[in-house]
């Protein structure tokens, strides 16, 4: 598996993107920041692929990862996801319960936009769904919320690989992406927090105003 991933690194196009995206949503999670930022960066050095495309692939793709984690989780339940993400199998994928506990508090604590939020963090990108599953949240505001926040994060990766393009070398790419991901994913983060937090404010005042 990992020499054909591997191998899917060295000849992205639209459908390998869409592959590896899959895999990097789901439980065998990688960083994101490895595929699109690399086809990004190509589009804009050889004009071979299309950069709306590489988004639309990568989103479909992380879309579908999303849905396996949810289906998954919603269907063998909580001891058992648990159960698999403390097994050996599960230390290979990268997987423990500290992580899945850390993405289940933040869903329990969020709720459903968390799922949208969630594709925004890094370490809780990947897992954000499981918890979704195990709570048995709807599927049509999860998919919703899914299809915005990795859509959103897939523009962010896209737009740097194809910035960088100008100003790195392709092999310090992956590096500085991640730097760059990180900082810019914790910034919409607090802009995204901000925004609701306003929402809520201005609702509750518009409730009080009508109650009294």
């Amino acid at each position: 598996m990992g020499a054909f991933i591997q191998w899917c690194l060295s000849h992205l196009n639209y459908w390998t993107i869409m592959f590896l995206m899959t895999i990097e949503s789901s439980f065998i999670p990688f960083p994101s920041e490895i595929v699109v930022p690399p086809a990004a960066y190509h589009a804009a050095s050889s004009g071979e692929m299309n950069i709306f495309l590489i988004i639309l692939f990568a989103t479909i793709g992380a879309f579908f990862g999303a849905l396996i984690n949810y289906f998954l989780a919603l269907w063998i339940g909580k001891p058992l996801v648990y159960k698999f993400a403390d097994s050996k199998l599960g230390n290979l994928l990268l997987l423990d319960g500290t992580k899945i506990h850390k993405a289940e508090e933040y869903f329990n604590k969020h709720g459903a936009i968390s799922t949208f939020i969630g594709r925004l963090i890094p370490a809780i990108r990947q897992l954000i769904s499981i918890p979704a599953g195990l709570a048995k949240m709807p599927l049509k505001p999860f998919i919703i919320f899914t299809a915005l926040g990795a859509g959103l994060w897939n523009i962010v990766l896209a737009l740097m690989g194809y910035y960088l393009e100008k100003v790195v070398p392709e092999d310090q790419l992956i590096d500085v992406a991640t730097k760059y991901s990180h900082e810019i994913g914790y910034s919409i983060l607090a802009i995204v927090t901000v925004v609701i937090v306003v929402m809520i404010v201005k609702n509750r005042k518009k409730k009080k105003t009508v109650n009294s």
